[in-house]
């Protein structure tokens, strides 16, 4: 079994909202498998950004 994550509480808080998993599970999370749930984040938040982006384009230009 794997020790504890090293982060803060606020950290460890904020992760477990962003990733819907309970604080405990967290804490207790292989650091690979959370860096790539950190990462599969990451990449939705930028598709989302990118796919605003190109709303706002469609929009800008229809004006």
């Amino acid at each position: 079994m794997s020790k504890p994550l090293q982060i803060s509480p606020d950290t460890a808080i904020k992760l477990s909202k962003q990733l819907g998993v309970p604080i405990e599970h967290l804490m207790h999370m292989p650091r690979h498998i959370l860096l790539q749930k950190l990462a599969e984040l990451a990449k939705a938040e930028a598709e989302a950004g990118s796919a605003a982006g190109q709303a706002d384009k469609t929009e800008d230009s229809s004006l």
